[in-house]
Formats: C-alpha cells, sequence, structure tokens
C-alpha cells in the first residue's frame, strides 16, 4: 500500500507541474498578444476612435433602466470586480473542463470591451489571457462610468448594428434616450447571441431571452417582480 500511496503522490505532482507548466506558456503567449496589441495601438487610440464614431451615445443619454439590465445580465458585480470577476471565472473554467469545451466565457463588461477592442471572437485560452491583461490596463486608466458607456457603443445587437443608437434607431425607430422599458430590456438581452435574439430574425427568442433579462433584474434587486410583469403588459 505505501507504494501504491507513494506512485499516486509522484503522479500528483507530476500531474500539477504539468499544469502549472502549461499555465505557464498560456500565460506567456497571452502576455505576448496583449503587449503587441497595444503597441499597434494604444488603448487611448482606440478608446478616442470609438468615441469618435458618428453614433457615439453618452451614457446620460441612455434610460437608467437600460444600463441596470445590461448590468445584470452581462456582469452584475461589475462595480466591484477590476475588470475581472475571479468567481465568474472560476465557476466558467470548472464548467468548460468538464464540458471539454468553451460552453461558458465568464467574462466581465470590461472583458468583453477588450476584446471588442482588439481581439476576435475565436475562442483561444490565449486570447482570453491577453483579454483579461487588457481589461485590468482599461480599469486602470478608465472609470466604471467610461468602460460602461464605451462597451455599449461597441457591442454588436444583430442586423448589422454595432452600437446602442444603431440599435434604437434600427429595431424601434426612435433615439436611445426615448426607449420605453421594455424596449430597454428587450434591446439589453440581445448582444448574448446577437444571431439568435435579433429582433427581425427570432423575435420570439428575443422576447424569452428579455424574461431572462428581467428575472436577473429582480434577482438583484433593480426590480420588483410586479415591476417586470408590468413592464411586460
Amino acid at each position: 500500500m505505501k507504494v501504491i500511496g507513494k506512485i499516486i503522490k509522484g503522479l500528483l505532482v507530476v500531474a500539477f507541474l504539468m499544469i502549472v507548466c502549461v499555465s505557464g506558456i498560456f500565460i506567456y503567449k497571452g502576455y505576448n498578444m496583449y503587449k503587441n496589441a497595444v503597441e499597434e495601438m494604444s488603448i487611448e487610440d482606440k478608446v478616442n476612435e470609438i468615441r469618435a464614431k458618428e453614433n457615439y451615445t453618452k451614457i446620460e443619454e441612455l434610460p437608467d433602466i437600460y444600463l441596470e439590465a445590461i448590468i445584470s445580465v452581462e456582469d452584475h458585480r461589475f462595480y466591484e470586480h477590476w475588470g475581472v470577476d475571479v468567481l465568474a471565472t472560476l465557476r466558467a473554467a470548472y464548467n468548460d473542463i468538464r464540458a471539454m469545451s468553451f460552453v461558458e466565457g465568464g467574462s466581465t463588461i470590461t472583458q468583453q470591451l477588450a476584446k471588442n477592442l482588439y481581439f476576435t471572437q475565436e475562442k483561444k485560452v490565449e486570447r482570453k489571457v491577453a483579454e483579461v491583461f487588457m481589461a485590468v490596463e482599461l480599469e486602470k486608466e478608465y472609470s466604471k462610468k467610461d468602460i460602461l458607456e464605451l462597451y455599449v457603443n461597441s457591442i454588436y445587437f444583430g442586423n448589422n448594428y454595432y452600437c446602442v443608437k444603431d440599435a434604437s434607431m434600427g429595431y424601434f425607430g426612435k433615439e436611445p434616450g426615448k426607449m420605453t422599458e421594455y424596449e430597454s430590456t428587450l434591446l439589453a438581452g440581445i448582444p448574448n447571441a446577437p444571431s439568435v435574439y435579433a429582433l427581425t430574425a427570432n423575435p420570439d427568442l428575443a422576447a424569452q431571452r428579455q424574461r431572462q433579462v428581467l428575472e436577473k433584474m429582480i434577482k438583484y434587486k433593480y426590480l420588483t417582480s410586479e415591476e417586470a410583469e408590468k413592464i411586460l403588459e
């Protein structure tokens, strides 16, 4: 039994060392990806590029319920973390390992902004690592208000709408600030899977997603159940 125990301990040590080595390789590759990206174009220049868009919308021009819906469904600890939600990342890693596939991202709003500014949608470990480095840098340089504002001006809403104003004008025919509570919560659910929830493609699925958004808003105390039901009337 002692021999078997030593063998098991030895295998565990080897497995641990392999994990450390593999993790180190991905961290090294991810850091290089991050460094190469910011050397090609600085974060400041990228941000200015987004802000220079014709349909860029200031956060003050957006309904509060829309912003609350986005935070509830995308990153409910947005105001608490430093760019990376460790709990969400660990949960996503656990679920990905169980499924042996990228089934859950765990990305914060800041990480999603980093991806939108610099990286592709390709699911690679080193890209996720680069995204983390970029998110931390964004949090150092910009306020939460700035990050949320940049996020809603750089996400995809389906139907070739790449910012909140394009989506609001395209789907509802109105400025974002004039969206109703119903429209705000409906629009907030689309970026999770734009090709699935685009209103022109799958209005029924978009409505189902809206209910999920409202459930999250109830869970995180932005709405009561009665207020959520009234929105859907």
